[in-house]
């Protein structure tokens, strides 16, 4: 080993080790501590934590007690999907808008960009002012004589979409196999493999076996349990998506501006329309920047806590997520390792997202 090496690597050491102690060991801390009993009054009382296994994870899941986890589970996966779909949506249309070399563009990039200098509190005082049902964008019809807005916002309790707890398990499978045959049948249709055939097959039986004969409760909870889309989050989907729509416009646009003017050139030469430019030229060109935009606006979306905590203070359970939870489980109701479970859970969903789009991105750099 030479000398630089060895530099380099009493150079890294100390960061390692910090990172290794304060970062993968209070992980690998709080995931023993949501498999114990633990919380404030075992600790007052100078008993040791009991080890419970999973229990902590099954009394969120199907525990008659834990319903608000539920609500939480399902308001995040609606809020991610709505979320990421605003931001995309509007800030690809205004990467293209601005990539027409309009007159004071830098006036409107700025404009754009600004949301996203404000920390998520100051952005939800201001919606939830803008979103109170007796004042705010509510009275707006009254300034042409027209009688106030109803709109209830982030405290409606309207609900949209509903099911069962108990089906989950059935539609997470349903929505698995559908992506299974979609990948398959593409992958039949450009090389006709068989395996993808057999795969294909395979997947589709599984699928109707579970939509016509397989079993309604896999979960275990007895009773029925309703849940669905709270239309209370298109409130915070509104505020979030109001923030994070300038940065994700940055990054189209980054990668709009890094399209050579030849192939769009090209393009137009051999008959096609701007429509036909923008389809199959420019978009599959950004798809990787469309991919790195849903990592990111995932990844927030999974662990908001702020936006959400200042809009409905911590007690609205209709756009409740599971970072409230979480705090509120372990430094409100001071067990510690029910929280503990709720945030190792939370860990997995950020680590879903997070951690194929890694290993995808270091395959790239190794093949180059």
């Amino acid at each position: 080993m030479n000398r630089d090496r060895v530099i380099a690597i009493a150079m890294l050491m100390p960061s390692v080790i910090l990172l290794a102690i304060f970062v993968y060991g209070f992980i690998a801390w709080t995931g023993y501590t949501s498999m114990t009993d633990s919380n404030a009054l075992q600790q007052l009382s100078g008993l040791p934590s009991q080890f419970i296994g999973a229990k902590n994870y099954n009394d969120l899941f199907t525990g008659s007690l834990n319903a608000r986890f539920r609500v939480d589970m399902t308001n995040t996966v609606f809020f991610t999907i709505m979320f990421i779909a605003v931001c995309l949506v509007i800030g690809l249309g205004l990467a293209i808008l601005l990539d027409q070399k309009i007159k004071g563009e830098s006036v409107f990039r700025t404009i754009f960009l600004f949301p996203m200098a404000l920390s998520f509190v100051v952005t939800g005082v201001a919606w939830k002012w803008l979103f109170n049902p007796t004042s705010g964008i509510n009275i707006l019809p009254t300034v042409i004589g027209l009688p106030p807005a109803q709109a209830r916002w982030f405290i409606s309790e309207e609900r949209w979409l509903p099911f069962l707890w108990q089906q989950v398990p059935t539609i997470i499978a349903m929505l698995a196999l559908g992506v299974v045959i979609f990948f398959a049948l593409r992958s039949w249709a450009k090389g006709r493999s068989q395996r993808a055939a057999f795969i294909t097959a395979l997947a589709l039986l599984l699928l109707a076996w579970i939509t016509f004969g397989g079993p309604n409760n896999l979960n275990g909870l007895q009773n029925p349990e309703e849940h669905g889309f709270n239309v209370a989050l298109i409130a915070v989907v509104i505020a979030a998506g109001w923030q994070m729509s300038g940065y994700t416009m940055a990054m189209y646009l980054a990668g709009l501006r890094g399209v050579p003017e030849e192939l769009r050139e090209a393009g137009r030469v051999d008959g096609a329309g701007e429509f036909g430019i923008y389809r199959y030229i420019i978009f599959p060109l950004l798809q990787p920047i469309t991919l790195s935009a849903i990592i990111i606006l995932g990844h927030i979306s999974l662990k908001i806590f702020d936006l959400v905590y200042t809009m409905g203070g911590g007690d609205n359970r209709y756009i409740d997520m599971p970072g409230i939870n979480m705090f509120f489980t372990t430094f409100r109701s001071n067990n510690f390792g029910q929280g503990a479970a709720i945030a190792m859970i939370m860990l997995i969903l950020v680590a879903v997202v997070i951690v194929p789009y890694l290993i995808s991105q270091l395959r790239s750099e190794t093949q180059l």
